[in-house]
């Protein structure tokens, strides 16, 4: 996927910039033309021609270098890129790029470029994991950024945790596969419905039932159908994460009106995927105003509410659908069961009580079952990477089902 494609290869001044002369040359290797951009402080680290003898082109690091009056050098080298891969991404350039700052060349070329960004971080665990570095990766990733996730392990400052740079295989792996996918696009035509989120029911003005869901892989399923050129509508619940960006988002709070939403875009959707978790019951009268305090206990009288999947499962036509289920014990079971009662095409399955693999985490653990039984058990992941697997077993069996 690499070969004669045109890679930006944006060098920031971590330590890890060492490993980036690498990654540049297995680029070359696979038959990439890359375009070396170093930051000032990028080359007081790994001097610049390091990368020129390793990519055989001028490496670029004053952004008042213009060597060719014919051109603006950072107009020019964005528009001619296929790629764009900032390794390593320093908490310095991620925040640039968030806010939309342009004081050197790579920061400048950011603003310009229209091609796909790959952003591979690798700073100190505690800078890593600040809020201001967290809420810039998140602004970045709804804009549509791609990231590499940064590995555990020995940092150069002694301490041990997240933030060390992927590996150059990783990197050059990630860079094929998220190629390929843009352009191949199997989805494309087709509408995907996404459910997210958890529901609120209320019990008066100031207080509610819920569940634990973040969104998080709700968001991600969408993204990953995003990507595969779908048109995606995503009906959101309560989250804890912002939606991404390049879909539609419809924003309920109850069951009840999530299942008016679904019903509502059932018939022209291709793809449904029930992400959300739904409360299973709700106040059967809720107050209008607060309830006050009154004797020692307060009983509730809850309600059973609709079954959204089970309702999509006895409407659909040639939908495929495919729903979740959080379980505590007899994994397998439980999700043939009720992938069987709800008229599944696909049933993902997952162990909340694994480290990992629960509400509000950023990894999961999922299982993927069909009428056949198992198909694909995934290792731990994040929960990206989980949804680009599920998508791409989507699209197979979409596929599958127009050629038959």
């Amino acid at each position: 996927m690499l070969r004669g494609k045109s890679v930006i290869l944006g060098v920031c001044g971590g330590i890890a910039a060492y490993k980036a002369a690498a990654l540049c040359s297995k680029l070359v290797q696979a038959g990439a033309v890359v375009q070396v951009i170093m930051t000032e402080s990028a080359a007081k680290l790994v001097q610049p021609l390091t990368f020129q003898a390793l990519s055989k082109h001028h490496v670029i690091v004053d952004a008042f270098e213009e060597n060719d009056p014919a051109v603006i050098t950072h107009v020019d080298v964005a528009d001619s890129a296929d790629l764009v891969i900032i390794a390593p991404a320093t908490a310095n350039i991620i925040s640039k790029m968030a806010h939309g700052l342009a004081d050197d060349m790579l920061s400048t070329t950011m603003l310009v470029t229209r091609a796909p960004v790959m952003v591979a971080p690798a700073m100190n665990v505690h800078m890593y994991d600040h809020p201001a570095v967290q809420a810039n990766m998140r602004t970045l990733l709804e804009r549509g950024i791609y990231f590499i996730d940064a590995g555990v392990g020995q940092l150069a400052c002694g301490y041990v945790g997240k933030g060390r740079l992927a590996e150059p295989e990783q990197i050059v792996a990630a860079a094929e596969g998220l190629l390929a996918q843009l352009e191949h696009k199997p989805l494309a035509g087709k509408k995907v419905l996404v459910t997210a989120g958890g529901t609120v029911e209320r019990i008066d003005p100031v207080r509610y039932l819920t569940n634990d869901s973040s969104g998080k892989m709700g968001f991600a399923v969408a993204e990953a159908a995003r990507d595969l050129g779908a048109s995606v509508t995503v009906i959101a619940g309560r989250t804890s994460v912002h939606a991404p960006g390049g879909v539609e988002v419809v924003r309920v709070q109850s069951a009840l009106e999530m299942l008016d939403a679904v019903l509502n875009r059932l018939e022209e959707a291709d793809v449904v995927v029930k992400a959300a978790a739904v409360a299973d019951y709700r106040p059967a009268a809720p107050a209008e105003q607060k309830i006050k305090k009154h004797g020692e206990t307060l009983t509730l009288e809850l309600v059973k509410n609709p079954d959204i999947l089970l309702e999509i499962g006895k409407r659909k036509t040639n939908q495929f659908i495919v729903g979740f289920a959080a379980e505590t014990e007899n994994l397998e079971k439980n999700a043939l069961d009720k992938l069987q009662r709800k008229n599944c095409d696909l049933l993902v399955a997952n162990d909340v009580t694994v480290d990992g693999a629960g509400f509000g985490s950023d990894t999961n653990q999922i299982t993927i079952y069909g009428r056949d039984g198992l198909i694909m058990p995934l290792a731990m992941a994040t929960k990206r990477e989980a949804a680009d697997q599920l998508l791409g077993l989507i699209a197979q069996r979409i596929q599958g089902r127009t050629e038959d």
